[in-house]
């Protein structure tokens, strides 16, 4: 219900700017000639104008003040907790990964650069194991 009403007042406003827009500031409306007498007038022009903008801001009006009823009427708690208790658990560390990357010290690069100088010690080829010798 909130959203529809947020997107009626939305389109309500847009068509209130155009129609404001759309009229002179003299007063005069669309300035469209035609017969003095007809609806599309200067002085008819303007009056549709002028009522289409009284609607469109009665409309404005109530639409914000349905919708700030609806946000307050959402908004309240059923209950207000008045104790002072606060939340006084020991946070949790995080569990450390089951496949960790074995450390030389705190670096895991010089692990990786000890797995490869232990691979080109030996005399059996790196390609067995999958690994792509770093001189190529």
């Amino acid at each position: 219900m909130f959203l529809f009403l947020t997107v009626v007042q939305a389109i309500v406003a847009a068509a209130l700017v155009g129609v404001i827009l759309m009229q002179r500031s003299e007063g005069g409306g669309l300035g469209v000639g035609g017969s003095p007498s007809g609806m599309m007038s200067a002085r008819g022009a303007a009056d549709l104008l002028t009522r289409t903008t009284t609607v469109l801001a009665v409309l404005f009006v109530a639409l914000s003040i349905s919708l700030a009823f609806l946000a307050a009427s959402e908004g309240q708690p059923s209950t207000i907790d008045q104790t002072l208790e606060r939340d006084t658990s020991i946070p949790v560390a995080p569990a450390e990964p089951a496949d960790a990357v074995p450390l030389i010290g705190d670096d895991p690069l010089a692990a990786a650069a000890a797995q490869a100088d232990a691979a080109n010690n030996d005399e059996a080829p790196a390609a067995a194991e999958g690994a792509v010798p770093l001189d190529q």
